[in-house]
């Protein structure tokens, strides 16, 4: 076989299809990457996957499959020999380079990166690893482009509606053994209530269409926060009755750490514009049901503080990719 290269005569991916139809989006995905990135302060090489689409005219038959590749190596290859940036930048400069290199009017880039935290246990103070998502989103056209982060944590839920039942049921039992109500209410005040728990995961989104940072530690903190309690990968017995304790006093459905996301959003960055985006997703794994539970909110910023603040909600929530897509 000879070693040197072949001149092909067509570029089949150019010429025109059989049927002729635009594409939404075309491209690569799950492409495994090693990456450096910014994050907490500091920079760090992380896994992530990345996925790289266009959309496709309905007379082209096929994208450049190999020129996303290029184009990601490239974003990549700059940062690992200049200044490491945070992953949503990273996004937006590979969705601006597939945008140039395959001449479409619009693209898409998404990494996703898991990076693990060193924290500490609540009582005990013992050393542990933590592992969090980091995700970082972008679509641009010729001249113009928009990004957002976001991350992902795991946390439990404690279900408020057992609990009511539960406290119920002892609330009986006292006052059948002769208990006052006032020292009913003292001793369900004082002794944490049973209920079922559920392992949560909370995705927490956020873009400023000015492309100002939104640090994504402050978003972990916040989607942990609108848990009932945090969890830990070790730990040791007090801090075990620790997390316990802490989640049934703070029971919360799936749509109450939704909410709560939000909220947190909303107190942690009042320098957020109105238009900026916001989602909230977050999956519990069931303990007493063959099934999970979700609950989501996502829309821009301004509805959110509106509603919050007593005014009428909006019947149709802005998606990541028509906020992506910026002003029509």
């Amino acid at each position: 076989m000879s070693s040197h290269p072949i001149e092909f005569s067509e570029d089949l991916q150019d010429t025109s299809p059989a049927t002729r139809i635009g594409l939404s989006r075309a491209g690569v995905s799950r492409s495994a990457k090693a990456i450096r990135l910014a994050f907490g302060g500091s920079e760090h090489y992380m896994d992530a996957t990345v996925e790289c689409v266009v959309d496709l005219d309905p007379d082209q038959k096929g994208v450049h499959m190999s020129r996303f590749e290029e184009e990601v190596n490239e974003a990549i290859d700059a940062v690992l020999i200049g200044q490491a940036v945070a992953i949503e930048a990273l996004a937006a400069n590979i969705a601006r380079r597939v945008v140039e290199r395959q001449g479409a009017l619009r693209g898409m880039a998404t990494i996703r990166a898991r990076y693990p935290v060193e924290k500490r246990t609540p009582v005990t103070d013992v050393a542990t690893q933590e592992m969090y998502g980091l995700i970082g989103t972008a679509a641009a056209r010729p001249g113009s482009s928009r990004r957002a982060v976001g991350v992902s944590a795991q946390g439990m839920n404690a279900c408020p509606c057992a609990q009511g039942l539960v406290r119920e049921q002892a609330e009986a039992a006292l006052a059948a053994d002769g208990f006052t109500s006032d020292e009913i209410d003292r001793i369900v005040a004082r002794v944490p209530i049973a209920t079922h728990n559920q392992r949560a995961r909370g995705t927490l989104i956020v873009g400023s269409p000015d492309g100002r940072d939104v640090p994504a530690d402050a978003l972990i903190e916040i989607v942990e926060d609108g848990m009932s309690s945090e969890i830990y990968e070790l730990l040791k017995r007090p801090d075990e009755l620790y997390v316990v304790d802490k989640a049934h006093r703070r029971p919360r459905f799936v749509e109450d750490s939704v909410r709560e996301m939000i909220a947190g959003v909303i107190a942690r960055f009042p320098e957020l514009p109105d238009d900026a985006f916001i989602s909230a997703h977050q999956e519990n794994y069931e303990t007493i049901h063959t099934h999970d539970v979700e609950a989501e909110r996502h829309g821009v910023l301004g509805e959110m503080r509106a509603e919050v603040a007593g005014g009428a909600h909006a019947h149709r929530h802005l998606t990541l990719p028509e906020w992506l897509d910026g002003p029509t």
